[in-house]
Order: C-alpha cells, then sequence, then structure tokens
C-alpha cells in the first residue's frame, strides 16, 4: 500500500524530523504558477486530466528538472489531450 510519508528515493538528504512549515512558501510559490495552468487546463479538457498532468509536471520538479523542462516533458506525453490512446476526453 502505498504511504505518502515514506522515505523518497529521489530526495538524499531529507530531514530526519517532520516540520511541516518547512519550505512552505518556497513550495507553495513554486508550484503556484502549475495550480494555475491546471485550473486554466481544465477548462480546455477535464479536471482528471489537468490533475494527472500537473501531478507528472510537479512529479519531475521535484526529480530535479528544470520547470520548463517537466512541463514540456509531461506536453510530449500527450496525443490530442490524452496521455493513454483511448482515453475518454472527460475521464
Amino acid at each position: 500500500m502505498y504511504n505518502p510519508y515514506q522515505y523518497n528515493p529521489y530526495h538524499f538528504n531529507q530531514p530526519q524530523q517532520y516540520n511541516p512549515n518547512l519550505n512552505k512558501h518556497t513550495v507553495l510559490r513554486t508550484v503556484e504558477p502549475f495550480v494555475q495552468y491546471g485550473l486554466h487546463e481544465a477548462k480546455h479538457t477535464s479536471f482528471a486530466h489537468a490533475l494527472r498532468e500537473v501531478a507528472a509536471i510537479t512529479y519531475l520538479m521535484g526529480m530535479g528538472y528544470d520547470p520548463k523542462m517537466a512541463h514540456r516533458i509531461v506536453e510530449s506525453w500527450e496525443i490530442n489531450e490524452v496521455f493513454y490512446p483511448g482515453q475518454r476526453f472527460n475521464s
């Protein structure tokens, strides 16, 4: 079962103790443009698609990709605004 609090193998210098305010403003400021992008994207596709896209972009950013490159990579995965062949428009 997935545990969101488990060790992240892509972040090698994780602090031993969890501090919920550590980097709060930096994280929220960094993801805000993608949140706004996702809200805009959802108007043209679906909320599920927009969430997948924003989640994939921020995941790649967490792996160390530059935000613009992460966005380009995820966009390259789309064919006709879907990630999987045969995916319905509103799924």
